[in-house]
């Protein structure tokens, strides 16, 4: 008996809909409009491939299926001789991997979309999408080659399927799904932000359950209790704009260059720039929780900019004179020192509240894009030691997005038995579902409520599959 696509976490109840994501069937429609036009091509970081992209298929209703029949089972390998495949196309990177299940990378490929967010200022949802869909297959097969391995070596296939851009997603699960029903293997549907939790345990063979993760990226802020495999305790979150975002903003608006990302051209001129210069505040101290707030500090450098009269948007920085550049310099040094202020005093009462739920708890765990910044790195590495706590963070090439950390969260999943078994022949390649990606990772938990409660409530209702597929009968 094999667990369906989407429930390899466990989601409370009462988010139902926004945690199993695909509640409604949607028409189909011709996959013609993801062909790029000749603008898109010229910007992009790898070429079109020759053949046409075919349509996303129609998903598996969501619930606890046997084997589409026993000729297409599969004998379970050893977990060394596992062979996992690992696609993301969450947001604006298209990523394969192949990784062994003792944690061997095999492969590991990336397409950016580096130089259409520097053009258009940001993520464009149909660009990505149809940029996703002019490397799918290239990526894919690249990383077949690296591996120097075929479809029919693997074991199963690996995918995000959420949280992030439904029409990236539906991308990487129409690849999947394709690659999957080729060579008859299962596939595990892959939480992207358990993902980037989950990679630290690759790297650190060490990492057991249950852990503190800081997970902070463009879109995202959280602090989860990793209590075991698909189990997690949210102790706070954005309640508006993750750091990445304001990383990103804040760069923007001091005139830098974008081709390399927003986060790290802001850290290499911080590091020319006066930390104090700038009187930023610090967002929600009167609020004793563990939730981020960073939309207020953006305003606050927007502010900073303007009062210095800094022509950021007509004069590059690097085509500013050194007074201007200074300025810049002190706005971003300053910014960041408040933004990750912000984090630590978060990440403090975080882990205060952790230890009293775990007192058992040995690591600190802080993945996502933002944590290849070193300074991120080094102050809340301050945090772990003051808490007697060990620091855990993924090589910078594995806190972005990544196949390898799609991969390896497929294999924890895989070895857990929680997979879906393979597509049918026939399962037709013109007919999807609706993607609704918006998915939390566990329940939400407040200081006095016992983690008993909080861990029963993230649990599946026994009657929760029965509602989904009522919903997608409707």
């Amino acid at each position: 008996m094999a667990a369906a696509l989407l429930p390899t976490l466990s989601p409370p109840v009462s988010r139902a809909a926004a945690a199993f994501l695909l509640l409604l069937r949607a028409p189909a429609k011709p996959f013609s409009s993801l062909r790029p036009p000749q603008t898109l091509r010229r910007f992009l970081t790898s070429t079109s491939s020759s053949s046409p992209v075919t349509p996303p298929p129609a998903l598996r209703p969501l619930s606890t299926v046997a084997a589409a029949s026993s000729t297409t089972a599969r004998a379970a390998p050893a977990r060394r001789d596992l062979l996992m495949l690992g696609i993301e196309t969450s947001c604006d990177d298209t990523a394969a991997a192949v990784v062994r299940g003792d944690g061997e990378i095999l492969s590991q490929v990336v397409s950016s979309q580096a130089d259409l967010l520097a053009r258009y200022g940001g993520v464009a949802p149909k660009m990505a999408e149809e940029a996703h869909a002019l490397v799918i297959d290239q990526v894919v097969q690249k990383a077949l080659d690296d591996a120097k391995l075929s479809g029919s070596d693997l074991s199963a296939v690996a995918v995000t399927v959420g949280p992030g851009l439904s029409l990236c997603l539906r991308v990487g699960v129409h690849k999947a799904r394709q690659v999957a029903k080729s060579f008859g293997l299962p596939i595990v549907g892959v939480h992207h932000m358990e993902a980037h939790a989950l990679v630290s345990r690759l790297v650190n063979k060490d990492l057991d359950f249950p852990f503190l993760g800081l997970l902070i990226s463009g879109g995202h802020n959280l602090l989860v209790l990793a209590h075991s495999l698909g189990q997690y305790v949210q102790l706070g979150t954005t309640i508006d704009d993750a750091i990445g975002e304001a990383y990103d903003k804040s760069a923007r608006w001091l005139g830098l260059d974008m081709r390399k990302g927003g986060g790290p051209a802001l850290e290499e001129l911080a590091l020319h720039g006066d930390p104090n210069a700038v009187n930023f505040r610090v967002p929600m101290r009167q609020h004793k929780d563990c939730n981020f707030s960073y939309a207020g500090l953006k305003t606050q450098v927007r502010l900073a900019i303007e009062s210095k009269n800094l022509c950021t948007d007509d004069i590059p920085i690097s085509s500013a004179s050194e007074e201007d550049r200074q300025s810049r310099a002190n706005i971003a040094a300053s910014f960041q020192r408040v933004a990750v202020l912000h984090l630590e005093e978060r990440c403090q009462r975080a882990v205060e509240w952790a230890l009293k739920i775990e007192p058992s708890i040995k690591y600190f765990v802080v993945s996502g894009g933002v944590a290849s910044n070193k300074y991120v790195r080094t102050r809340l590495n301050q945090i772990a030691e003051n808490n007697g706590l060990q620091l855990v963070c993924p090589p910078p090439s594995l806190c972005t997005d990544n196949g390898v950390m799609i991969a390896w969260t497929g294999i924890e999943h895989f070895v857990a038995g929680r997979f879906e078994d393979p597509p049918a022949a026939n399962e037709p390649d013109d007919m999807q579902y609706e993607l609704r990606p918006r998915w939390p990772l566990g329940e939400e938990y407040s200081e006095g409520r016992s983690v008993a409660r909080s861990l029963k409530t993230a649990r599946i209702h026994p009657s929760l599959t029965s509602m989904i597929q009522g919903s997608l009968q409707k």
